[in-house]
């Protein structure tokens, strides 16, 4: 934490929620702030950051939250930071900043406390959808859609988490369904929302995340898929990807190069 009486503090908090990206985002956004000042949001890149403001009537002070949203393997890390002050100088700003400090501090962490429960809740209603990007020799397989509004575009195997599973176990499972090949899960490598028709529902509704894998026992055979395709670092451009799964490419290209 950094402190200049009379002109700006900042406050820092940590926090991992045990929900999805995109629910964890929303559910923090949706209340707004528990201090009296309401905050105008005035940036917003869902789900991966949010930035509000408010000013005092005089237009000295000014507190601005900004937070972002990072998806890790155990959760939604909450990366939230609070700037602010009077605006007074001298003794007087001092004083203020002090007092100012301090009630913004015990409104957050009120409202972290509220919204972690809140996102932890309501991540039951969301639909969980498991990828893997499985890798051997620098390469990574790619599977084809075959049917459906995405016929003929390519994705990493995967799908829906069930009621009671975990997300690893559902990852072992659908490659086991789709390929006919057991898998070990690696890193995690990201999280995106996706759309009602990949997912189910309205988009954010669902979410997906993937795991960086290597097949530890039979040979991928496309069960449920027009085909399969083994693509290089270089070659992942040239794949006619389904929108869900572009976000990841940067994660899964440093995956291969480094492999």
């Amino acid at each position: 934490m950094v402190w200049e009486s009379g002109r700006v503090f900042s406050l820092r908090f940590t926090t991992l929620v045990e929900a999805p990206l995109t629910v964890a985002f929303d559910v923090a956004r949706a209340p707004g702030r528990s201090w009296p000042t309401p905050l105008r949001e005035v940036e917003s890149d869902r789900p991966y950051s949010d930035v509000h403001v408010t000013e005092s009537p005089t237009g000295r002070g000014r507190v601005t939250s900004a937070r972002r949203f990072t998806a890790t393997a155990d959760g939604t890390l909450v990366d939230q930071r609070i700037d602010g002050g009077s605006g007074l100088r001298g003794p007087l700003g001092w004083v203020a900043d002090r007092v100012l400090r301090r009630r913004l501090q015990r409104a957050v962490r009120v409202d972290l406390a509220g919204y972690v429960a809140a996102a932890e809740a309501r991540a039951h209603e969301v639909v969980q959808v498991v990828g893997a990007a499985l890798v051997d020799a620098g390469r990574v397989l790619v599977a084809q859609r075959s049917g459906g509004p995405y016929d003929g575009c390519w994705e990493f195997p995967g799908g829906k988490v069930e009621p009671g599973e975990s997300q690893l176990a559902a990852l072992v499972r659908e490659c086991a369904e789709e390929l006919g090949a057991t898998v070990e899960p690696g890193d995690f490598l990201g999280e995106v929302p996706l759309d009602g028709v990949v997912g189910g529902g309205p988009r954010g509704a669902s979410t997906m995340r993937v795991w960086a894998a290597r097949v530890v026992s039979g040979e991928p055979v496309a069960h449920e898929h027009a085909a399969l395709r083994w693509v290089t670092a270089d070659e992942l451009d040239d794949v006619d990807w389904i929108a869900a799964d572009r976000p990841l490419l940067p994660a899964v290209r440093t995956l291969l190069t480094r492999s």
